[in-house]
């Protein structure tokens, strides 16, 4: 693929696991043409991960029993296949979106930057930091890391986000972390396996959570093991007490967490905010509606309400109380985006079907509220 290219029926924004794996689908559409354009290299967002993140959900080679890898975003490949692990790091993942690239030939341009995204009469003009581009539909698949959920509370320059290398450095002493749920839970058992004495602040109390078995809505069993070898330790405080409402600098380098209306939490390093990321949608957030929570308002095939031919793939749909916010989720929506975007274009879909038979295609969305019994 190249900015020269005439109009493409589809261009997919992002080349991490959304992105990969929607191009993929759409390249089993017959003749129909596509683009993937991505703003670093391949994978770009988990080569951006702090070193000692790693997966929730586990890696294991189960396809030829019918059991597709959790974390796969091509029915025919197995992350714990080709790279012998069961919980990747950041890096390791991008390496093996890197290499399903590379196998099925898909057309990613990387170093290109969309900076802007227009409507038109047959379309969409995407510019990019190397030229314009235009095609028929669009698929927005940025993902979420470079978007992270800022501050809701005075002295937001004065702590670290969770995302960030300099939040998973050794500290000594107390360590406050501001947020709960996956990602507070992990950096807090973090430091405390490094030594650290960390107070965990989140007045929803998410490691208390029992509202199903989604593990979007609960703890992994992975965090719960973690969290469990943590409170052990007694090097580990859960509170629920109260909203943090400010955080300032503190005598002799320390730094004071203000909690409403009980007084104070003080820290020996720059408190870590673990709030997770917004929807990230870059140049095409005006073409979104929000749903009263904030997160896009996307039809029944994960298109835009107020664009047409706009798609949103990854992990920041939502349809009613349903999160997609893991790969083996949101990979479910893949082959359907492809489906509706060839069957609009006139193409032969019947390709997509092998996605169905592999357990990654879900277009009866009630199927995904049902509750495991034990």
């Amino acid at each position: 693929m190249t900015l020269s290219s005439p109009t493409l029926d589809t261009v997919v924004i992002g080349a991490g696991p959304a992105g990969v794996g929607t191009g993929l689908a759409l390249s089993a559409v017959t003749s129909l043409t596509l683009g993937v354009v991505e703003r670093g290299s391949v994978g770009e967002t988990f080569r951006r991960w702090p070193g000692e993140q790693r997966f929730l959900t586990p890696s294991f080679t189960g396809n030829g029993f019918g059991a597709t890898d959790l974390n796969a975003v091509h029915p025919k490949t197995s992350p714990a296949f080709s790279l012998g692990i069961d919980y990747p790091s950041g890096a390791e993942y991008a390496r093996y979106l890197g290499s399903v690239v590379k196998h099925f030939g898909l057309p990613v341009l990387g170093d290109t930057e969309v900076i802007e995204v227009r409507t038109t009469d047959d379309g969409f003009t995407v510019y990019t930091n190397r030229g314009p581009m235009a095609a028929h539909t669009l698929v927005w698949a940025g993902g979420e890391f470079h978007a992270p959920a800022s501050a809701r509370f005075n002295g937001s320059t004065v702590v670290d986000h969770s995302s960030t290398d300099v939040a998973w450095s050794r500290r000594e002493g107390r360590v406050v972390v501001i947020g709960g749920y996956e990602s507070g839970i992990d950096i807090a058992c973090h430091h405390v396996a490094l030594g650290a004495t960390v107070t965990v602040l989140d007045p929803e109390h998410p490691w208390d959570a029992a509202t199903g078995s989604d593990p979007s809505f609960n703890l992994a069993p992975r965090s719960q093991h973690k969290l469990a070898r943590a409170k052990a330790t007694g090097r580990l405080t859960l509170s629920s007490d109260g909203m943090v409402v400010a955080v300032k600098p503190a005598s002799s380098g320390t730094f004071s967490v203000s909690i409403a209306g009980l007084g104070a939490v003080l820290a020996d390093s720059r408190p870590i905010l673990a709030t997770g990321f917004g929807p990230g949608l870059g140049p095409v957030s005006r073409m979104f509606a929000r749903r009263d929570d904030g997160w896009p308002e996307l039809d029944a095939n994960d298109e835009s309400t107020i664009t047409p031919g706009l798609f949103l793939s990854g992990p920041s749909v939502r349809h009613a109380g349903l999160k997609f916010c893991f790969v083996y989720k949101f990979r479910q929506r893949y082959a359907h985006i492809a489906r509706v975007i060839g069957e609009r274009l006139g193409k032969d879909c019947d390709a997509l079907e092998q996605w169905r038979d592999a357990g990654m295609l879900t277009d009866d969305l009630s199927c995904c509220a049902v509750e495991c019994p034990c």
